[in-house]
């Protein structure tokens, strides 16, 4: 099961996310897998300048979204994969009220949750 993440944990994931080059770097992070990336690679894929990298890499980091390591004279970026997996869960954990709603991956349990509308 997916660990649950508090409200304001989700609006910091999803603020950070909400703009073009971090959203762009996390989903860079999450194809590069547990290896990660050193951060001169992630510039040079996405053309993001350094020093705008950078910010972009700490507002992630701060999130809670990517998490760095020095190796060497690198430091390698990479995707919080539980932190993503629970911030899918909070986003979906009341899918549909409850109702099947047929998309894949997630699981609406009718039992636990009452129907949209009722009392």
């Amino acid at each position: 099961m997916v660990d649950s993440i508090e409200s304001s944990r989700a609006v910091g994931a999803l603020g950070a996310l909400a703009q073009e080059h971090r959203l762009a770097v996390f989903r860079l992070l999450v194809q590069a897998g547990p290896e990660g990336l050193a951060a001169g690679e992630v510039s040079a894929r996405l053309g993001v300048p350094p020093s705008s990298l950078s910010f972009h890499l700490a507002q992630l980091a701060q999130a809670g979204l990517v998490s760095q390591e020095r190796r060497s004279r690198s430091i390698i970026y990479r995707a919080d994969l539980a932190a993503m997996n629970a911030l899918i869960g909070y986003l979906t954990e009341n899918c549909c009220g409850g109702i099947d709603c047929g998309v894949e991956g997630v699981a609406c349990d009718a039992a636990s949750e009452p129907a949209l509308g009722a009392a």
